[in-house]
């Protein structure tokens, strides 16, 4: 993990931490800002973001007392602009704000912009030094090698959010890299786990929803029944911890109780346990190093009784081998990964296509691409969302989506 230090914020912190919220009104978001508000002595709010949502960005502004709203769609200015009159609050509008916003003096960001929009201004905010605490998952997966580079150039932290890889960090002694056997992320398996081939094929987006255990956005949540989201962890993970490839693992635990192992030399594994609920690796981080209390459900593993795990199933679940390829081709192939696969999410979404199309054409896009050559690695932003756009033609054209 990048950076040694880390600002000193517990309940009797004198200085407030400065912070900003990129995608304030998503599901991290609005798990950071419900922290926040339990804790308004801990924290002053610089700037908040979000993409459409101009009447809950200024809800949220107004009661965390933000000292700016940014909405990236230049059309929803009037309605934030309107709803904000009178609150004393800046507002702004368009990708260029939300760069600017992330550039703004803070402690700490929380980059929670879904989708590759969010590389732009993390990034910037990496570059300005700030302290990230890492939700958007297309920073490491569509850009992995710039946005580390950039992080180690500037001495910036990155902190992990997800709770796979929030898990790991707590468990991972970043001093005894040598002594690093395996890393081993947890995944639920998904509403499907127990589904048949056959069964799978017929799925409804409805059902693909249900997640047995989080809430989520849509497409995360039909990204946890193909897998691939845990295929996007793992090449995460491979950019945040120094480790080989071979040394990171998947292992389904359907009670999402245990959410990351490191494996040691010895043979001991350290594991972090927790209620699935975001606020805790989300509060990890903004107390790190210290610890802050959270709302989530405490553990009760008598009640719990039983935890149980299982290998992923590679014939069912092919994304899992999807993903290690393309981490094995390189940043491009993961960028392309990643947008093939939100469009073919969103095509499920809307019945376009059934639910193993999703896989079985992210697949015939990479290879592809890889014909054609376009899979050449990206030496900057702009060329991670050239990669991004031809892999969302190719997506298109193969499924059948075009005309």
């Amino acid at each position: 993990m990048q950076g040694p230090g880390g600002a000193d914020h517990d309940e009797a912190a004198g200085a407030p931490m400065r912070l900003t919220v990129l995608g304030a009104s998503g599901s991290i978001g609005r798990s950071t800002l419900d922290l926040v508000e339990r804790y308004p002595e801990r924290f002053e709010v610089q700037a908040l973001t979000a993409n459409t949502s101009a009447e809950a960005l200024a809800d949220a502004a107004v009661r965390v007392g933000a000292r700016l709203a940014v909405v990236a769609d230049p059309a929803a200015y009037g309605a934030l602009k309107a709803a904000l009159a009178g609150s004393g609050i800046e507002a702004a509008a368009g990708a260029e704000a939300v760069v600017a916003a992330a550039e703004r003096p803070a402690d700490m960001l929380v980059a929670a912009i879904v989708g590759a929009a969010g590389l732009a201004p993390t990034l910037a905010a990496v570059r300005a030094g700030t302290t990230i605490a890492l939700a958007n998952k297309e920073c490491l997966v569509c850009g992995g090698d710039l946005f580390m580079q950039a992080a180690r150039s500037a001495g910036t932290t990155i902190l992990p959010v997800d709770s796979e890889h929030n898990a790991l960090f707590q468990v991972f002694e970043a001093g005894n890299v040598g002594q690093v056997e395996r890393l081993t992320l947890t995944a639920s398996g998904g509403p499907f786990r127990s589904l048949s081939l056959e069964e799978m094929r017929h799925v409804t987006p409805e059902a693909a929803l249900r997640h047995p255990n989080w809430s989520m956005g849509a497409r995360i949540s039909i990204d946890s029944a193909t897998m691939m989201n845990k295929g996007f962890e793992v090449i995460e993970a491979r950019h945040l911890f120094p480790v080989r490839p071979d040394q990171l693992d998947v292992l389904v635990h359907p009670q999402s109780v245990v959410h990351g192992m490191v494996q040691y030399r010895d043979g001991s594994v350290l594991a972090q346990l927790g209620s699935p609920d975001m606020r805790t690796p989300i509060s990890h981080c903004l107390a790190w190093p210290r610890r802050m209390r959270t709302p989530a459900q405490r553990l009760d593993l008598a009640a719990l009784g039983t935890l149980t795990f299982e290998a992923p199933d590679p014939i069912r679940f092919p994304a899992l081998r999807l993903a290690r390829e393309a981490m094995a081709t390189g940043t491009a192939a993961t960028a392309a990964l990643n947008a093939a696969d939100e469009v073919l999410v969103e095509a499920f979404l809307n019945r376009r296509i059934g639910f193993l199309q999703i896989a079985e054409t992210v697949e015939a896009v990479l290879e592809t691409m890889a014909r054609n050559g376009e899979l050449t690695a990206p030496g900057s932003v702009d060329e991670v969302l050239q990669v991004d756009a031809l892999a969302r033609e190719a997506a298109r054209d193969l499924a059948g989506l075009t005309g």
